[in-house]
């Protein structure tokens, strides 16, 4: 059970079976989800004057997506490799709910506000799910598994593309089913770490149809890197290949040390 968990969202059980790129670029994505996180909680949780490129346009603009087109986008390749994701969908999406509700425990009963409703771990539980339905949908139909790529593909732009109309519409209800998708909710509580599926269900069903395209016979795309390149590779590939775990616990371990340090030096 605990082999499966570390490799839940990796693409293979050897070292060889890895497409090592993969995990390298998600790697970097992680790397830079948790330096962001790091410096949310010394300016925004502790109150700390310090990474004020967090109040910049640019970050926001530019860099943070990049995170997310990196982790989820590579989530999305990375699926296309497994043989149950719906076995994968619901698992995730179970852990999802239980962060769900520690995080619902923790800011009512420890005045933490933390509570995520739907973040990335929700997001990318549901495209599992859908994707494994489209997937087994056009199988059944009949479809090549290239129509079936093809149709993934204009889904996943047509969802990136509905972000700019969410925008034009200026869309804004009081009812919760339509949080997910990234409309505007009226009263609803504040929320942490907030992804919303348009447009990022797009990218990730854009990185399933790169996938199925590009990683057909689910190997590396540099099978003849050097060793002095893997070796640089390496710590950025185990953190790629543990990312799930990583993400689990890194805010937790981040709030927890950085509650230590400014308490200690009086600072809070």
């Amino acid at each position: 059970m605990g082999s499966y968990f570390l490799s839940f969202l990796g693409i293979g059980k050897t070292k060889k079976d890895r497409a090592f790129e993969l995990d390298l670029l998600r790697g970097i994505a992680i790397i830079m989800m948790m330096f962001m996180h790091f410096s949310f909680d010394v300016r925004y949780e502790f109150g700390q004057d310090a990474f004020s490129y967090l109040k910049t346009s640019w970050f926001w603009v530019f860099v943070h997506p990049v995170i997310l087109v990196l982790f989820v986008g590579v989530s999305g390749i990375c699926c296309s490799f497994s043989r149950n994701n719906i076995k994968r969908g619901f698992s995730l999406l179970s852990i999802a709910l239980a962060f769900t509700l520690v995080t619902a425990f923790i800011t009512n009963v420890l005045d933490i506000r933390c509570l995520i409703i739907f973040n990335v771990l929700h997001l990318l539980s549901v495209s599992m799910l859908l994707y494994a339905a489209l997937d087994a949908l056009g199988r059944k139909a009949g479809l090549s598994y290239n129509a079936i790529s093809f149709i993934i593909s204009i889904l996943g732009i047509y969802i990136i593309t509905l972000a700019t109309k969410i925008d034009m519409l200026d869309c804004c209800t009081s009812n919760m089913i339509f949080y997910p998708i990234g409309f505007e909710i009226e009263g609803s509580p504040y929320v942490a770490d907030y992804m919303y599926i348009v447009p990022w269900m797009g990218v990730f069903f854009a990185g399933t149809a790169l996938g199925r395209s590009v990683y057909k016979d689910k190997k590396s795309l540099f099978p003849g890197a050097g060793d002095t390149t893997r070796k640089i590779t390496a710590p950025f590939e185990f953190l790629g290949r543990h990312s799930l775990i990583i993400y689990l616990v890194h805010q937790p371990i981040i709030y927890g040390l950085l509650f230590l340090i400014f308490k200690l030096t009086g600072k809070i």
